[in-house]
């Protein structure tokens, strides 16, 4: 592992790389942006960050051989990050425009953000600004060596936009979640090596940037 965390985001053209890249390197990462699946293959942590439609970003994967090798480099132990539609992308698919399969990495389904809350009003969507990450129901030790261990005891806000959350079967994965008019929604997963997030880190101020120190210390 090198002194200051060496860390590979790959570039599949459905990302807001520059800013990604800025907040990793304002954390002390040793950085390197890859469109070689290859490269990504051999990475020490591996991101993949995301923005647009499930579908297209999908497609991308697969048309550019990343699909392959962002599972093949899962089924090691080295760390990696899923960042918004990045994070969507490891579920089983996505109801967005049609049902699409994902890389089923993760037991889920990525589903519509609720556009009513729970006591019946409107609701925005999409969900767009700071709310508050959350322990999931009945897990208060979820944090406990994640890679928001160092935001324990707090409920630190963070920066959404998404009209699409993924919705894990399996809770023991749910790593943090947020409260958009009393509807649940999944913020966060961690299942062995992978972590995803919902949010941006990047432009997430200090909880973000928290959270990616964390991430280049593993």
């Amino acid at each position: 592992m090198s002194a200051l965390g060496k860390v590979t985001l790959l570039d599949y053209g459905m990302c807001n790389m520059l800013n990604v890249a800025r907040a990793f390197q304002h954390v002390g990462a040793d950085l390197q942006i890859t469109e070689d699946p290859s490269v990504a293959m051999a990475a020490e942590r591996l991101v993949v960050p995301g923005v647009g439609a499930f579908a297209d970003s999908v497609a991308e994967l697969h048309r550019r051989g990343h699909a392959e090798a962002i599972i093949e480099f899962a089924a090691t132990a080295r760390p990696f990050l899923g960042i918004c539609v990045g994070m969507q992308v490891l579920f089983e698919g996505s109801d967005e425009f049609g049902e699409t399969p994902g890389l089923a990495l993760l037991p889920g389904w990525v589903r519509a953000v609720p556009d009513i809350s729970t006591n019946g009003q409107k609701l925005r969507i999409p969900h767009i600004g700071w709310n508050a990450l959350l322990l999931p129901e009945g897990r208060d030790d979820a944090w406990k060596t994640s890679i928001l261990e160092p935001m324990t005891g707090q409920q630190p806000a963070v920066y959404f936009v998404h009209s699409f959350a993924a919705v894990p079967t399996n809770p023991a994965i749910r790593l943090a979640d947020c409260d958009y008019g009393g509807n649940r929604l999944s913020a966060a997963v961690a299942k062995d090596n992978i972590t995803a997030v919902q949010f941006h880190p990047e432009r997430s101020g200090g909880a973000g940037l928290a959270l990616l120190e964390r991430f280049i210390a593993q």
